[in-house]
């Protein structure tokens, strides 16, 4: 049985945003059954867990003896099963591979700023004076993602697949602001991916570890 690790409690923003949505996503797309490893407050730290996941986050995902962190390493290691998030043709394999990794490294760094400000430091003096540049700087960002996907359903066409996944969660995280709603194509895609049934169910789980049903 494969498990994932999962905190058993965050503060309400964070609820539906925590990064094992991701791999509870892959793994629902995949018809994979799981089940959660809730960590109570400060088991991140403990020497264990630290073993499997030097950085005391979550998810850790384990099957087998066989250990693996990081959500997009799992979420292509999942897609190694599931032809629905990775194809068995070569080419578009690397592809939705692509999108992950820009999804995680030309996108999420922006996203992140501009939620790091908002969730944590709204009141300080700093952040207020490097919030407006830090929006135009990811504005600048979904720009181009937006141009990319044009008029096709998903990032690489008319099939949702792994990159998908995580564009759309990374996206996501600004769902405090409307700085994704603000573009039409963007907000649609978003909405597009996360109609799909496996995520309602994965983040129905997830909301369930925390006590809540998924709005």
């Amino acid at each position: 049985m494969i498990t994932i690790s999962a905190f058993r409690w965050v503060p309400e923003f964070a609820r539906g945003q925590v990064r094992d949505l991701r791999v509870r996503w892959a793994l629902e797309e995949a018809g994979l059954p799981y089940r959660s490893r809730l960590l109570e407050q400060g088991d991140q730290d403990k020497p264990k867990y630290r073993q499997m996941q030097p950085f005391g986050q979550v998810p850790v995902f384990e099957e087998d003896g066989f250990v693996l962190f990081e959500s997009g390493a799992i979420v292509l290691h999942i897609g190694e099963r599931c032809e629905a998030l990775l194809p068995r043709d070569p080419d578009a394999r690397a592809r939705a591979a692509q999108w992950v990794i820009a999804a995680l490294n030309s996108v999420e760094p922006y996203v992140g700023n501009v939620a790091d400000i908002d969730l944590f430091h709204a009141d300080e003096a700093w952040a207020k004076l490097r919030r407006p540049d830090a929006v135009q700087f990811l504005e600048r960002r979904l720009a181009k993602l937006s141009n990319a996907l044009s008029d096709k359903p998903f990032l690489d066409g008319d099939r949702f697949m792994a990159g998908d996944l995580i564009m759309s969660t990374v996206l996501r995280i600004l769902d405090h602001t409307d700085i994704v709603k603000r573009d039409a194509r963007l907000a649609a895609y978003v909405e597009r991916c996360t109609a799909r049934p496996a995520f309602r169910r994965a983040l129905s789980a997830q909301l369930a570890d925390f006590g809540q049903d998924a709005a």
